[in-house]
């Protein structure tokens, strides 16, 4: 084999290698977390445990037919802070409200449609746990 060969077939190791790392949430600056996620319509469910540390947001769409819904928190935090932000069909914010509050809460009215719903987290060590549905 010429040389070409042998360094492109060791950058492609080392590459895969890579990939497969930062996959696996090794990253000393992102651990990465993986929540399990419910999303149906008129219906949104979130839980992520052993959260350890971890700053950032997660963003979703879910898709809302009626114009309030129905928030159950679930959470436990030990260190840092996790909000709950959720946006109506228009983008307006129809609920925010730290995760660390148990509970169950309603949000504003907003318009139907698709809402975005935004988990922000800022160096958390935590277990979330939330629900959103409509209200009926």
């Amino acid at each position: 084999m010429n040389s070409h060969i042998l360094r492109s077939a060791a950058l492609a190791a080392i590459l895969g290698t890579s990939i497969w790392v930062s996959a696996c949430g090794d990253s000393p600056t992102s651990p990465g977390i993986q929540p399990q996620i419910i999303n149906q319509t008129d219906n949104f469910e979130y839980q992520a445990s052993d959260v350890q540390g971890y700053s950032g947001t997660l963003s979703y769409t879910w898709q809302n037919t009626g114009t309030t819904a129905n928030v159950n928190q679930a959470t436990t935090v030990s260190s840092g802070t996790v909000t709950l932000v959720i946006l109506d069909a228009t983008g307006a914010q129809v609920y925010s409200r730290a995760l660390a509050e148990n509970g169950t809460f309603v949000t504003s009215v907003g318009q139907a449609g698709a809402w975005t719903v935004r988990v922000l987290y800022s160096d958390a060590t935590t277990t979330v746990n939330f629900r959103a549905q409509k209200t009926t």
